[in-house]
């Protein structure tokens, strides 16, 4: 059934947050991250080909072990963003938001009339039936976050029109692709790069919408929060795993002399 939504609230309170994305579809390891702190997951639907059950099941360890969970969608589809609100994913994320248009679009397809046009289900998110649906609508409407990520040069030069939109409550950097936008492709670093990263931020915080930044090297989290963000995506599970599992592996190998 539909909870408080955690992460929305403590980036309403202006608290320190953490969280991971999911590249590797495991309800197990989707409860693990849980249990160790972090505070959301962003369950990846672009990149990532998880199938509806596993979706939902990873969604429900992740209400056991008290995380919020977002869903990655592929693309501004309001039928993808059904099937992942339903699944009763505590919120979506839009990748590729370029304008206004597609953000009024994604906050459309989450939230019920007045707010959005999201289609009507009961099931798991009503606690089947326990909690009645216009009581729903409204604790949904309340309580699901809406976030779009800016990847292009085109969601740069279009990101106050983005961020005045009612109903966004986050946005997320894509530095990866907004460094082959700007025609230095892999070089999250580029002058270039950090210069629109740092014009979106600076957009969200002119606009009061928390702005969540993915700090790459070990200065970054300082830079932000002297900025006064406070969301932090710390990479993938899927490149943390493998690195921990690498040094794991050479501490047997290579171990320290005494």
């Amino acid at each position: 059934m539909l909870q408080t939504n955690k992460l929305k609230q403590a980036l309403r309170n202006g608290e320190t947050v953490y969280g991971l994305l999911n590249s590797v579809p495991s309800p197990l390891l989707v409860e693990m991250l849980g249990y160790a702190g972090y505070d959301f997951v962003i369950l990846d639907l672009e990149h990532v080909n998880t199938n509806p059950e596993t979706l939902e099941n990873m969604i429900r360890a992740a209400e056991c072990a008290g995380l919020t969970a977002l869903v990655r969608v592929p693309g501004m589809d309001a039928a993808v963003v059904l099937r992942a609100l339903d699944s009763g994913a505590q919120g979506i994320v839009v990748p590729h938001v370029q304008n206004r248009a597609e953000a009024e679009a994604a906050v459309s397809a989450s939230r019920y009339h007045p707010l959005g046009q999201r289609g009507i289900s009961g099931g798991r998110t009503t606690g089947f039936g326990r909690l009645d649906l216009p009581s729903y609508f409204e604790q949904a409407n309340a309580e699901l976050l809406v976030a779009v990520m800016i990847e292009d040069r085109a969601g740069v030069e279009n990101i106050d029109a983005i961020v005045s939109v009612p109903g966004i409550d986050l946005v997320l950097e894509g530095a990866i692709d907004l460094s082959q936008s700007y025609g230095v492709p892999g070089q999250a670093q580029h002058p270039d790069v950090q210069a629109a990263i740092l014009t979106i931020a600076d957009a969200c915080r002119k606009h009061g919408v928390p702005f969540c930044a993915v700090p790459r090297l070990p200065e970054q989290k300082e830079y932000w929060l002297q900025r006064g963000v406070h969301g932090f995506l710390l990479g993938d599970d899927r490149g943390v795993a493998f690195r921990a599992f690498k040094a794991h592996l050479q501490s047997w190998k290579n171990p320290a002399l005494p």
